[in-house]
């Protein structure tokens, strides 16, 4: 009874384009631009997408730029852009350095697009790992976690309901600056990316969620049962939403190489694999299709929303 009485699984992606690191960019990307983007989107939203996703890197050393190419959009011009071409779909920064900038400066942009958009926003946030955008921002590198832990502080004083928000802590310190217009939500939801353990306990002790980076499966329900632990030797009592990287996707029988690691099949076959994600305890998922080409992909949003979310 308890798993008819459970809510469906969330699903959302994050967008293809707008960032194309070798892990996961397709050939096709690499000629896509913002007509791409803003198709993709719409469809997406569409289709029932509880939200879309948008990186955040600021510049890629050289050493670094084969892997992860220097393909990287700004999350929140992204972001607005993309608000104003969709109607229903949450807005998420996956994640967003928050420690790279000043959170006076992260909660104008954040706040601002949380207004334009109605109230989409989840703010997603992470630690970081390119040294060296630290180093050309001003910002300590090997002090990073500390950066995020404060950051987070003075963002939910920045980005609640006061028109003056205060804040006084080691590395910030603000009061009696007025920031208008305010978040059109009463509480924009902060959800912590990484599987650390440091990440985990900051998810769990101060986040509304949390982003695994690309933990399997078998290794989900002990990052699970740890958030659980912490949050209630904490005494905090509101729900966690917590999250999941599927596989890569493909709905149907590819007649092309998706690659050893995709999940294909019928839409039955791959809600029942996913299902596996809700039975552990994960309220969204993060899904990414394989595909040739932007029809391809738009192709498999639309079948994954009519054919497979049904039955999550």
């Amino acid at each position: 009874m308890e798993a008819v009485n459970r809510p469906p699984l969330r699903y959302g992606m994050q967008l293809p384009v707008q960032s194309q690191s070798t892990l996961y960019a397709e050939a096709w990307e690499a000629s896509a631009g913002p007509g791409d983007l803003v198709e993709i989107a719409r469809v997406a939203d569409r289709a029932g997408f509880a939200y879309l996703a948008v990186c955040d890197h600021v510049g890629i050393p050289r050493r670094l730029a084969a892997a992860m190419s220097t393909v990287w959009y700004d999350p929140v011009a992204t972001l607005a852009h993309l608000a104003a071409v969709t109607e229903h779909v949450r807005l998420l920064s996956h994640v967003a350095v928050v420690g790279l900038r000043h959170p006076l400066l992260t909660a104008k942009q954040y706040a601002t697009l949380d207004h334009l958009s109605g109230g989409r926003l989840i703010l997603g946030v992470g630690a970081g790992h390119v040294r060296e955008e630290f180093e050309a921002l001003g910002a300590d590198f090997r002090q990073r976690g500390a950066l995020l832990d404060e950051c987070l502080d003075a963002l939910r004083a920045a980005l609640g309901p006061e028109e003056f928000p205060e804040h006084h802590g080691k590395l910030y310190d603000f009061q009696g600056l007025g920031q208008r217009p305010r978040p059109a939500q009463e509480r924009v939801p902060v959800w912590v990316g990484g599987s650390s353990p440091a990440a985990v306990r900051r998810a769990a002790l101060k986040g509304d969620g949390w982003l695994p980076q690309g933990d399997p499966r078998d290794r989900l329900p002990a990052q699970i049962d740890r958030l659980r632990r912490l949050r209630a030797e904490a005494g905090i009592e509101e729900p966690l939403t917590v999250g999941a990287i599927t596989e890569p996707l493909y709905v149907g029988r590819p007649g092309w190489d998706a690659g050893r690691r995709t999940l294909s099949g019928d839409p039955q076959e791959l809600a029942e694999s996913l299902r596996a994600y809700r039975a552990m305890g994960v309220h969204q998922v993060q899904v990414r299709f394989r595909s040739r080409s932007r029809a391809e992909l738009t192709d498999q949003i639309e079948a994954f929303g009519a054919e497979v979310a049904p039955h999550l």
